[in-house]
């Protein structure tokens, strides 16, 4: 099949392109359909994140008017349902097409992978799917591409999402990863990778790619001494976290920008797994004085202002270190307000500007390949590689051994990643201990209480099919000497 342009010298009666002696159709614009190609356009041209663009496009739509709550629900649920099942949708959409997919320009492709979505995706009409992105294409791509997206998405309709899988995806007895990889819509890589981390059989793996695919719950945190749960819990759409004694759950379509306490900025957007480790270093046992707190990388706030919060419980300051002004920034706006003392600065962890043993307790969430937030940032499955552990690995060593030179002894450092893969928790961990004699271990598993299935230990990992958490790695260790 190929793409076949409008024969040059066609016009209908109106003198526009079209079948000589048919009037010319003008394609119908889809406000929701067209935001939605945009913000997909953004993530591939721009390597955008989808929660950075789809807000301000979001906003801009209901300004214009016309626009209301299901039209953004709407838009929301294709962005993001094409970002997650992308890989399924390539496989599919090959099968369907007489050429390698990567001879499709990127733009047919965004377009044929919305209709696919809303095909194999949603409930929406077989006919309504494939005539909104028949339109869509005529009129972001012209009548002619719009033509090859029709065929296409015709073949793509023969069959529904379980029926394609079965086509696509090698046996799993053949290659296992391989299948995971095409029924979940994850890089193979990634597959291997989380596989490694959970360790186990065949149901963990399937019951963990199936939780990266569905839509996380967006949940609030009410910051100790600003808001309390019972504030929280008292708009229409909330109910009670389940671990952390400060998460407030959103039910799906809560907005938490029409939250007072959010506006405010007495509480924030916060996943519940990146509470419970701001939670277990600020209760971790400590010897002797507990006045000094460092979050050393603080970007973009959340966990800082968590930090903040307690640390002004209980008489203690908090130093909040962002290396990126800009993110330097979004700490600051985060802990504006807080009851107690608190200090943000702009600086490179690796090349701290305090003394040696400075703190009681440091916490460093380094900068990592985020596997364990692929719920929230789909397109990262595909942005990231094998060699951005390359990348990453020698920084953070060099992170955790700046906490422990920053911690006095007999105080604790909180090493967290959002990511399981082992590359970038225990074998961090492992290899900066080997150079760091005067330390060790505790086990964090009892701070985080009434948590279930955290493993044997002396670290946490959190999983999305466990906890409904994202999956945040923690290991908390006390300088000795």
């Amino acid at each position: 099949m190929s793409e076949q342009p409008s024969r040059p010298g066609a016009t209908g009666k109106s003198g526009k392109p079209g079948k000589p002696g048919k009037p010319y159709r003008r394609p119908q614009k889809d406000p929701v359909r067209i935001l939605a190609f945009e913000a997909l356009r953004a993530v591939d041209e721009r390597d955008a994140y989808a929660n950075l663009v789809l807000p301000p496009l979001l906003r801009k739509a209901r300004e214009k008017g016309g626009f209301d709550g299901r039209d953004a629900a709407l838009a929301t649920e294709l962005v993001y349902g094409t970002l997650r099942r992308q890989g399924t949708y390539d496989a599919i959409i090959a099968e369907c097409v007489d050429r390698p997919l990567r001879e499709v320009d990127p733009p047919v492709l965004d377009v044929l992978s919305l209709g696919a979505h809303q095909l194999l995706g949603t409930r929406i009409p077989t006919h309504a799917a494939v005539s909104a992105t028949v339109e869509l294409a005529r009129v972001v791509l012209g009548d002619g591409r719009a033509k090859f997206v029709n065929a296409v998405l015709r073949k793509v309709a023969q069959d529904d999402l379980d029926g394609w899988v079965a086509k696509v995806a090698p046996p799993y007895d053949d290659d296992p990863e391989d299948h995971l990889a095409v029924v979940h819509s994850h890089p193979r890589w990634v597959v291997s990778a989380l596989w490694d981390s959970l360790g186990g059989g065949r149901a963990g793996i399937e019951r963990l790619l199936a939780a990266d695919n569905e839509r996380p719950e967006v949940t609030l945190v009410a910051r100790p001494g600003r808001a309390t749960t019972e504030e929280l819990s008292r708009e229409e759409s909330a109910a009670p976290g389940r671990w952390s004694p400060y998460a407030v759950r959103l039910a799906e379509g809560g907005e938490p920008g029409a939250v007072d306490a959010v506006r405010e900025g007495r509480a924030g957007v916060q996943d519940e797994g990146s509470q419970l480790v701001a939670l277990a270093l600020a209760n971790a046992p400590l010897e002797g004085r507990d006045e000094k707190w460092l979050d050393g990388c603080a970007g973009p706030g959340g966990k800082a202002a968590l930090l903040a919060a307690l640390a002004a419980e209980r008489g203690a300051v908090l130093l909040a270190s962002e290396k990126q002004p800009h993110r330097a920034g979004l700490v600051a706006k985060a802990l504006a307000g807080n009851p107690g003392p608190y200090q943000v600065i702009a600086a490179d962890g690796t090349r701290p500007p305090w003394q040696p043993g400075s703190f009681d307790r440091v916490l460093m969430d380094v900068p990592c390949t985020g596997l364990g937030a692929l719920r929230r940032r789909p397109e990262a499955r595909w942005r990231r590689r094998p060699e951005d552990l390359e990348q990453f690995g020698p920084l953070q060593r060099d992170l955790l051994s700046t906490a422990l030179d920053s911690v006095r002894v007999g105080g604790v450092v909180g090493y967290a990643t959002c990511s399981p893969h082992l590359a970038e928790t225990r074998a961090v961990v492992e290899d900066v201990l080997k150079q760091w004699p005067a330390a060790e271990l505790l086990d964090a598993r009892p701070l985080f209480p009434g948590v279930p299935e955290l493993g044997e230990g002396p670290d946490v990992q959190l999983w999305p099919h466990v906890h409904g958490t994202d999956a945040m790695y923690l290991a908390l260790i006390r300088r000795t000497g």
